[in-house]
């Protein structure tokens, strides 16, 4: 599946939270939606995954307009992740997988929850209440969940936030691999910039609802001159020709 978003807006009562933005993501490839928090990037994702209705604009999806098409057959076909929403805090790991594999009607759900949860490394806190895990455990759980339906688009916000460096890396590994094997389309929210290099193809710039730049991560970084992309981000972010 693909994503084309055409003059896409969002407004709030006076505040134009979303400009008339334009952007395709193509069948198998990764891009990173990047920028200061308060740019428009949560307003976009909730709009791509049918939360929050536009203003204006279209969302198409392989073709189909997410407005006007069958939103369930599209929507049973993607996923998300973000550490910064909970999952049901008094159900335990296993409780939370088998709740939102029968909400998508996932056949053979015992044997999906197996092996999710053994490629991710889960098993071991499986029958803990989610409430009690860490923040990176959480992560972990999320990351599971949005994997269940083994989704043909996945929206990522802030991956591997909370986790440390080894189980960050695997956790990035882990979505490369996932990604190439099963032909997934990946819209990536974050501010880990080395991640977003390793795990993008290209990247859009948001900032105040419109996007300001759009290319790979070396084409950026070289039009800007700079020496890598954090750098390029806080120039972009801060609107100034030095940075501070």
């Amino acid at each position: 599946m693909f994503i084309q978003i055409k003059n896409l807006s969002k407004k709030y009562k006076d505040t134009l939270a979303v400009n008339s933005i334009n952007f395709t993501i193509e069948k198998n490839k990764t891009l990173g939606l990047l920028g200061p928090n308060g740019c428009g990037k949560t307003t976009s994702i909730g709009m791509m995954l049918g939360l929050i209705k536009p203003s204006s604009g279209e969302i198409l999806i392989d073709n189909k307009n997410l407005e006007t098409f069958k939103r369930d057959e599209i929507l049973s076909r993607i996923n998300f992740a973000s550490p910064y929403i909970e999952l049901p805090k008094k159900l335990t790991v296993r409780q939370n997988l088998e709740v939102y594999g029968r909400l998508y009607g996932i056949k053979d759900l015992e044997n999906r929850i197996e092996e999710i949860s053994k490629d991710l490394d889960i098993k071991n806190f499986f029958d803990r209440k989610t409430g009690e895990l860490s923040s990176g455990q959480k992560n972990r759980v999320s990351l599971a969940k949005s994997l269940i339906n083994k989704p043909e688009i996945l929206f990522l916000d802030e991956p591997t936030a909370s986790l440390d460096p080894d189980i960050g890396d695997f956790v990035r590994s882990y979505i490369q691999k996932y990604r190439s094997e099963n032909k997934v389309t990946v819209l990536l929210a974050s501010h880990n910039m080395n991640e977003v290099e390793r795990l993008c193809d290209s990247i859009i710039m948001m900032k105040n609802g419109k996007i300001i730049d759009r290319g790979t991560c070396k084409e950026i970084i070289k039009k800007h001159g700079r020496n890598n992309l954090e750098e390029t981000f806080l120039k972009l972010a801060r609107g100034k020709n030095e940075l501070r």
